[in-house]
């Protein structure tokens, strides 16, 4: 059962910021261990069988990050990460940046948690636009849904030149390259109490509706396939 973060959580935090080698690393392997990644995991475990219990058709599976960086992608950065995140997904992890996923991060400085993509392909956001030339009826409701509440915030980075959307109240959805729906906190009380794990589930069930809406993108047809008419006398 998830009794909350501790002092000590954010002490490692803070000492793998500044202390980036593998010789500190395995001296205060244990505090890891025992303040950082245990808690993460009991937090994990609590938040999804909540939610399966009130989701029983979503399927979604756990995962906790890594500590350790791709050795591949260090870019003159240290071997491990400052920070841990769990995220909770209906598909593979192979599955990569084409599908959402619920998260939460903490990190030393600061914590959040949300719905999204963490890099979504331009195929992705191709049937994401197409959905709402479609038929903007249901973004629509999630977004009026959205706008009357204040816990999380449409992210994402956007198309520099700007797309036309014939939904005004849509374009902001409309012109991003990638999206999410999060909530970011400086390190509060929160992340030390027991009720962080409800807090989570009562954010991820209103999350809900989002994630089953962009999770199902990729059972539209892909618009660039779609045949074009033919152009003025070729036919």
């Amino acid at each position: 059962m998830f009794q909350g973060f501790s002092q000590e959580t954010v002490d490692f935090m803070w000492g793998i910021r500044f202390n980036n080698e593998r010789g500190w690393f395995e001296a205060h392997k244990a505090d890891y261990q025992t303040y950082f990644l245990a808690p993460m995991r009991e937090l994990g475990g609590q938040v999804q069988a909540q939610l399966l219990d009130r989701f029983p058709q979503s399927g979604l599976s756990l995962k906790i990050s890594r500590i350790y960086r791709d050795a591949r992608r260090l870019f003159g950065r240290g071997p491990y990460k400052d920070h841990l995140w769990l995220s909770l997904f209906r598909f593979g992890n192979e599955s990569g940046g084409d599908h959402p996923v619920l998260w939460f991060e903490l990190a030393p400085d600061g914590w959040s948690y949300g719905m999204g993509f963490w890099c979504a392909r331009a195929a992705v956001m191709e049937r994401h636009r197409a959905r709402i030339d479609a038929d903007p009826r249901p973004l629509l409701k999630l977004q009026n849904k959205l706008a009357r509440q204040e816990e999380f915030a449409l992210n994402g980075p956007e198309y520099s030149r700007k797309k036309v959307c014939a939904q005004p109240k849509l374009a902001d959805w409309y012109n991003k390259k990638s999206l999410s729906l999060g909530h970011e906190e400086e390190l509060t009380d929160a992340i030390y109490s027991p009720a962080l794990a409800d807090r989570l589930v009562e954010g991820f069930a209103f999350l809900m509706p989002y994630y089953d809406y962009f999770s199902t993108l990729w059972a539209d047809a892909d618009p660039r396939e779609s045949p074009q008419p033919p152009r003025a006398g070729t036919a």
